[in-house]
């Protein structure tokens, strides 16, 4: 039996030394790449061929390679994380890609992610919208609490158990048209804000994080609902109408206390 034919691939990689300096797209060369290997595979196999050539790697994001993390954030022949949909880059693997193909990769381009260098972006500005959020009340005093003694509805928590699957990779960012991060804001104001526990910071949570939102320069929402679709982890715009109910609320009461 005869072994499997690799790929032959052209690829156009955008390389930029930092976000001081102009980037461009720069054309590299691989044969017979396996369909087996996953994306991030066939670009450490760049990596070792440009470093025995004795030229730059590619610096590009990863972390778990399991689609966890988030890190694996590339703009691929003009979708966040690839053809394919529901997943992260480092789960797109090269059979969705043709013999003599050429492949478009980019950073994720977003005034609030500034590319440090290649195709790895600065998205600290997500950890500040986080930490804006502060904390949630937990009574740690005295004897651990059941967890089952405050009760959930059933339909409560599965929405905020599917708004916490957010990773955090900015996909929904990088896909919209004016940069808006109301996606990965409305998931995390919703994880908490669904749950009693998260009830009690729920209007300054809400007030704080899309104030650092906006400061961060992310843009506003139109509902195209792009970042819906190119989700990894399918969050749904139900959790940017939540959140701007939850801001609402939280401004009325801040008016009329």
């Amino acid at each position: 039996m005869s072994a499997k034919k690799g790929l032959n691939l052209t690829l156009k990689i955008w390389r930029q030394k930092n976000n001081k300096t102009k980037g461009q797209f720069e054309s590299y060369k691989l044969a017979d790449v396996s369909t087996d290997s996953s994306f991030l595979e066939m670009l450490d196999i760049l990596n070792e061929q440009l470093i025995n050539n004795g030229q730059d790697p590619v610096a590009f994001d990863h972390d778990c390679r399991e689609g966890i993390c988030g890190m694996c954030s590339l703009y691929i022949n003009g979708r966040a994380h690839g053809p394919d949909t529901g997943i992260t880059t480092c789960q797109l693997h090269m059979r969705h890609f043709k013999d003599g193909e050429t492949i478009h990769i980019e950073p994720w381009r977003s005034a609030a992610f500034p590319v440090i260098k290649d195709l790895v972006v600065d998205r600290s500005a997500f950890d500040r919208v986080m930490a804006a959020g502060g904390f949630v009340s937990v009574n740690t005093s005295g004897n651990t609490l059941d967890a089952n003694a405050i009760l959930v509805p059933k339909e409560d928590a599965d929405k905020a158990m599917d708004a916490a699957a957010c990773i955090g990779c900015g996909a929904c960012v990088a896909s919209c048209k004016n940069g808006s991060a109301m996606l990965f804001v409305g998931a995390k104001v919703s994880q908490f804000a669904l749950l009693p526990q998260g009830r009690v910071e729920a209007k300054r949570r809400v007030l704080n994080m899309v104030k650092a939102m906006d400061e961060e320069g992310f843009g506003n929402c139109s509902n195209t609902g792009a970042c819906e679709v190119e989700c990894p982890k399918g969050i749904s715009l139900e959790n940017i109408a939540r959140m701007n109910r939850e801001y609402a609320s939280a401004n009325l009461k801040t008016a009329n206390p």
